[in-house]
């Protein structure tokens, strides 16, 4: 219960967020909403605080636009799961879920690669033939590590100049 209720809190925060990018959403009606969804979930319950948050600490260390893409395709997919749970027939709860499966998919980009990493969580590293495809595309990944502009290269000639070697 304390992740649902403190969920809708961050939920809004992550509403917000996407007020500049996603102009579609009307987030006048959908604080409405959502502070009628707290209700529902009785939010202000006091265990609310218990163990900080859930979301915005995770938010935070996700810098880049295209990582965020990621984490939050990722936590907008855990509010609409979160929300089949919840009695449809009310118009609030009806809203917010069509603004979330809007933003997901305006997000689709971030949930596929979302999948991608947990793909690579489930390879077996220790199975001979995964193996040997591994080590067939070293080289490529590695040179897809590397910096196409060529500042790679200028980085070890300075750091060559820096050291006395």
């Amino acid at each position: 219960m304390a992740f649902q209720t403190y969920s809708l809190f961050i939920l809004s925060v992550i509403m917000i967020s996407f007020g500049h990018v996603e102009n579609r959403l009307n987030l006048l009606q959908l604080q409405n909403d959502i502070d009628k969804l707290k209700a529902d979930f009785n939010s202000s319950h006091s265990d609310v605080a218990d163990g900080g948050p859930i979301f915005t600490e995770r938010l935070s260390s996700w810098t880049e636009r295209n990582e965020k893409r990621i984490i939050l395709s990722q936590i907008i997919s855990m509010y609409l799961k979160m929300l089949e749970n919840t009695d449809r027939s009310k118009a609030h709860v009806r809203n917010i879920a069509e603004e979330l499966h809007t933003l997901k998919e305006s997000l689709s980009d971030g949930s596929k690669k979302m999948e991608d990493l947990k793909d690579l969580t489930k390879l077996q590293m220790s199975d001979l033939k995964i193996q040997r495809k591994a080590v067939n595309e070293l080289f490529s990944v590695l040179q897809k590590l590397g910096d196409p502009s060529g500042s790679h290269k200028r980085k070890r000639r300075q750091f060559q100049r820096l050291c006395k070697c």
